[in-house]
């Protein structure tokens, strides 16, 4: 967790450097998986995450983002809507701490140095770098046994939808939820790696169909930087 910290900090120190406005704020909401464990539903949070969020507003339309968002990740047979999964009742908590980094891209012109207030949808992707646990699940004859063996770090894609508004000259309020496809079947302990590659008791649900995870929230933001060149004129 250290070095996607250090990593975070070492990327907007550098980018803070450009005469160029930027943004640094809180992303504060839920989390939840869509995997062989749990509900199926794109959007049903059922834990808590927090982050920072960095933007370095390139023009009124692009902003290069970097993000650091971390979440226990819940994959529970409890919430499912399917019957066979809440019969089975497998449940697994994954902490994960993810760092991202990308481009986000406004449906309208959002003028940070607009006396009028401003609002625009936005989309954003990029790559995303992140740190997770790995699990087996066994089931016995009274019992389910949910082992914690290894941590892993893998990539995933984002693909975040939102809206923001000014609340005046140096805050941003934006409201998101983002699907991040991740390059692992691994997320929910349903297809174990390692030293239990070749276990296929270990293994349940869907071998060769990835784990999604899914983070929304609200992001308050605080604006600071010189004025850019892309400011209307008065």
């Amino acid at each position: 967790m250290r070095k996607f910290i250090a990593l975070f900090f070492l990327l907007i120190t550098h980018l803070i450097g450009f005469s160029q406005i930027h943004e640094m704020g809180m992303f504060l909401g839920g989390s939840n998986t869509i995997s062989d464990l749990g509900s199926t539903h794109f959007i049903y949070s059922n834990s808590p995450a927090f982050g920072m969020i960095y933007k370095w507003n390139l023009t009124t339309r692009y902003a290069l983002r970097a993000s650091f968002i971390t979440s226990k990740l819940k994959s529970s047979d409890y919430y499912a809507n399917d019957l066979s999964r809440f019969n089975r009742f497998f449940e697994v908590n994954n902490k994960v701490f993810e760092f991202s980094a990308g481009m986000e891209v406004n449906f309208f012109d959002f003028n940070l140095h607009d006396q009028d207030r401003e609002f625009s949808p936005y989309f954003f992707t990029g790559i995303n770098y992140f740190q997770y646990q790995l699990f087996t699940i066994r089931e016995g004859i009274s019992s389910i046994d949910v082992s914690k063996y290894d941590s892993a770090l893998e990539f995933s894609i984002p693909a975040i939808v939102g809206i923001k508004f000014s609340m005046n000259n140096s805050l941003v309020l934006s409201f998101e939820t983002g699907i991040r496809y991740s390059l692992t079947d691994n997320i929910d302990g349903s297809n174990p790696i390692g030293q239990f590659e070749n276990d296929i008791q270990v293994k349940h649900g869907e071998l060769y169909n990835n784990d999604w995870y899914v983070f929304t929230g609200l992001a308050l933001s605080y604006t600071f930087g010189r004025q850019p060149c892309y400011c209307k004129e008065r």
